[in-house]
């Protein structure tokens, strides 16, 4: 900690030169790392005045807005519908849902004024917004012409967070994706769901992000929920980060609410529902993946700007230099690609390392030779070298980003394999450094054991798969049963 706080501190007396900052390391010191990273490269600022509430800074906000428009993209693509509902809840609807409650009410913010007068029903500040938005379905839904309803909202969610906050990890006000639906059966629902797999593999795809889709066993599933499949990203030793997660209701939900509808037959049935919920964690993991001790490595699909140009002066070029990279800037905005001239006149070098801190993905170097040959030099974030011609700037930096993230994602797949290994019994998961794979008979007493004995959780069960192939599961790591055993995945969630 005495490292970051000198960090800081000289980052701010001298953010010009930021980047010359020895950050903390990341393997030994992974969260003095993480957070002297996000506040060297200003993607938050964590001063205001209430704890885990943080301010979205530029830089930052521009990143979160790319990663909201791959969200968007992608679950519009499957048909899904944009809508915005309140921020504050009343409590008595709050109410009606049981386990929501008991799953939430040690979390919420209440309010009960309005200016000096005692409200008549308290409000809640909304910690999620299924107690918000279905006493409206069961407005909006009557008939099975009706069905499905598949609509999301990108809102801010709180919640009264008392362990020690961290930006984009651990915070009081969340920047929230959530999906809600409603399906004529069941299997209409179990389907919507898959979807909403492929949705998140198509994104994650995007974010250059490789995670495991596990379904959480019934003691961590989402309160009111039939079951619940999360998403989780190994981020070193045996850390994982819940990145999201799909939610299965059946009728949990729709029968407190009255969502009904009038089937073909004239029956009333009530409808299935499913959820599907995202937050700003996901830049918090794309950091945690993808960074390393120069600073933050974006992916070029949610960088604020996916090429920085640097103009090298030179005494006997004069103004030709600027010129030169004025002219390519011109062409890679009409070309579509969101670029930055950095004309500060500063030195190059240093240039180089504050935006290699900020996790540019491609940096465009021209200088005279450049000027003179119409050829700038490019050097992406992983460092690999190579060039691009004014006349074709447009192809040539897309195909450099298109190399930049395959080489990103081919070196986050195998620190994702190599963060996964087989434990044969209780005694290997004591200090392990890696997410275990385990066999487990599905009883909860033993899966509790296994959370004892790795001082984490039980992730759960794979829902497609294993990251890499373990064959046939043994006996139960905790009881030594052999039916009904499966693999699954136990690690320490920060």
């Amino acid at each position: 900690m005495a490292a970051l706080r000198s960090a800081l501190l000289y980052l701010r007396r001298t953010p010009s030169v930021a980047q010359m900052v020895d950050l903390p390391d990341r393997q030994s010191a992974f969260i003095d790392w993480y957070l002297a990273v996000v506040e060297a490269a200003e993607l938050t600022d964590k001063r205001y005045g209430v704890k885990g509430l943080n301010v979205w800074t530029p830089y930052g906000f521009l990143a979160r807005r790319n990663l909201d428009a791959v969200m968007v993209r992608e679950i519009e693509a499957t048909g899904s519908k944009p809508v915005e509902f309140p921020t504050l809840i009343p409590a008595n609807e709050f109410a009606k849902e049981k386990e929501h409650i008991k799953g939430f009410d040690a979390e919420v913010y209440w309010v009960t004024k309005g200016g000096v007068s005692d409200l008549d029903v308290p409000l809640v500040l909304r910690p999620t917004s299924e107690t918000a938005i279905y006493p409206v379905f069961a407005i909006w839904v009557r008939s099975h012409k009706d069905l499905p309803l598949n609509v999301y909202q990108i809102v801010n969610v709180f919640r009264y967070e008392t362990k020690t906050t961290r930006p984009f990890l651990r915070i009081r006000e969340i920047h929230f994706f959530e999906e809600h639906t409603c399906q004529a059966t069941e299997d209409d629902a179990t389907a919507r769901v898959r979807s909403n797999l492929e949705a998140f593999r198509r994104m994650a795809e995007a974010f250059v992000l490789p995670y495991v889709a596990t379904r959480r066993p019934d003691w961590d599933k989402f309160p009111g929920a039939f079951y619940s499949i999360a998403f989780d990203t190994p981020i070193g030793g045996a850390r994982t980060l819940q990145i999201g997660s799909v939610h299965h209701y059946r009728e949990n939900f729709a029968g407190p609410y009255g969502i009904q509808y009038e089937a073909p037959d004239g029956s009333q049935r009530l409808v299935h529902q499913t959820t599907f919920g995202l937050s700003e964690r996901l830049l918090g993991a794309i950091i945690a993946v993808h960074g390393d001790s120069k600073g933050v490595v974006f992916p070029s699909s949610i960088a604020p700007y996916e090429v920085v140009i640097v103009p090298i002066p030179h005494a006997e070029a004069g103004p030709a230099i600027l010129r030169a990279a004025e002219e390519v800037d011109e062409a890679l905005r009409r070309a579509g690609r969101r670029v930055h001239l950095d004309a500060r006149e500063d030195r190059p070098g240093a240039k180089y390392y504050y935006w290699e801190l900020r996790g540019v993905p491609l940096r465009l170097e021209i200088g005279r030779r450049e000027s003179e040959s119409r050829t700038a030099t490019a050097v992406d974030r992983l460092g690999h070298r190579g060039r691009v011609s004014f006349d074709t700037a447009g192809a040539d930096v897309t195909e450099r980003l298109r190399e930049f993230d395959r080489a990103l994602a081919e070196r986050a797949m195998a620190g994702f394999r190599d963060a996964f290994s087989v434990a044969q019994a209780l005694s290997e998961l004591a200090g392990s450094d890696h997410v275990r794979i385990l066999s487990w008979c599905g009883r909860e007493e033993c899966g509790h054991q296994v959370e004892n004995a790795i001082a984490g959780a039980l992730l759960g069960v794979p829902e497609d798969g294993l990251p890499w192939e373990a064959g046939a599961p043994g006996p139960c790591v905790a009881c030594g049963e052999t039916q009904g055993v499966r693999w699954a995945l136990a690690g320490r969630p920060i």
